[in-house]
């Protein structure tokens, strides 16, 4: 169990700076010039409150892990909303949406530039959370926590590319 304590917690901070922007709270002031009103498109309201949900989640694995005894269940539930979260993330970055159009987002136009490789890392950050519900379910403590390095960095190879770096 000591092992699983100090390889969690060695995940969890590695991973923090890379992920603190999903937790990004929707209309905060970003790289943008247009404030989030009603003139700004719906979907960038939505995806950063997508986006939000999916931090609080993640945060909720992160957290069991750095516990004495994780609660395996908790983390499947918690693991069920990343899924979830992570299902929605194509269908809010219509056309138009990025920080180049002036919007108050970190969304680059990369995303539409480049639409397979938006797919591709879409579809890895699908596939590394519906395998943590599964690892989840099976109790294998070690494991998850793998899996929380392989969801990181599905989440950093995407902020990496089609994200704005404003840190």
């Amino acid at each position: 169990m000591a092992y699983t304590k100090v390889f969690a917690g060695a995940a969890i901070a590695a991973l923090t700076l890379s992920l603190a922007a999903c937790s990004e709270a929707p209309g905060k002031k970003g790289a943008g010039t247009l404030p989030l009103d009603a003139s700004a498109p719906p979907a960038i309201e939505e995806r950063q409150a997508n986006f939000k949900a999916m931090g609080k989640a993640f945060k909720a694995i992160r957290t069991q892990l750095e516990g004495d005894v994780p609660d395996t269940a908790a983390i499947a539930t918690a693991a069920t909303d990343l899924n979830a979260t992570a299902l929605k993330v194509e269908g809010y970055f219509p056309e138009g949406t990025s920080v180049d159009d002036g919007y108050d987002t970190e969304a680059l136009a990369t995303i539409w530039e480049k639409p397979e490789e938006f797919v591709e890392a879409h579809q890895r950050l699908v596939d590394a959370s519906a395998k943590m519900i599964t690892l989840a379910e099976g109790g294998d403590v070690a494991a998850i926590g793998d899996q929380v390095g392989a969801i990181g960095g599905s989440c950093k190879n995407c902020h990496d590319t089609f994200r704005l770096d404003t840190d």
